[in-house]
């Protein structure tokens, strides 16, 4: 199997390091619990929303390596023209969804602005929260977008082996 250098991928990066910040807030707050019958109030809090960047920011990875979870029995025995009409509505498909997550998104960001909402465990602004739901949307769009110009082109990536 070739090596393939790394990639800098900034939700990449975004991700791990959230995934790295769940663990260490839940670890803190674990022992914290165990020592003195207390727990860190912002916890709670902060592992929700963390957990929404390592979600949108392995689904933008995911996106741009073509490792998402889709029918590959059909891919596999079209032609090559066929093919290409496929992957074009595979990528407006998520573009839709993805389109209407950033738009429905943007638009509870601005009201959370606008409302002054704030965050019912620590009192922080709603908006920090929300505005990561369209701003990770977007950059799926983008790496599924990548990722067609990629198929479209005949640069697909090795095979994702599936275990059975």
């Amino acid at each position: 199997m070739p090596i393939r250098p790394p990639k800098f991928r900034p939700e990449a990066w975004l991700a791990t390091l959230a995934l790295i910040a769940i663990c260490v807030i839940s670890l803190g707050n674990v022992i914290v619990r165990y020592a003195t019958d207390a727990s860190f109030a912002f916890t709670e809090e902060f592992s929700v929303f963390l957990l929404v960047l390592v979600t949108f920011g392995g689904a933008a990875v995911a996106a741009r390596d073509n490792q998402h979870i889709r029918i590959e029995l059909i891919e596999h025995h079209l032609p090559s023209k066929a093919k290409k009409v496929v992957y074009v509505f595979q990528w407006l498909a998520g573009v839709i969804v993805l389109g209407l997550t950033a738009w429905y998104g943007g638009t509870l960001t601005l009201q959370e602005y606008q409302w002054e909402s704030l965050s019912p465990g620590l009192g922080l602004p709603n908006w920090i929260y929300v505005i990561w739901l369209p701003v990770l949307a977007v950059a799926i769009i983008i790496r599924l977008t990548q990722n067609l110009i990629d198929r479209l082109r005949g640069k697909e990536g090795p095979e994702v082996i599936h275990e059975s």
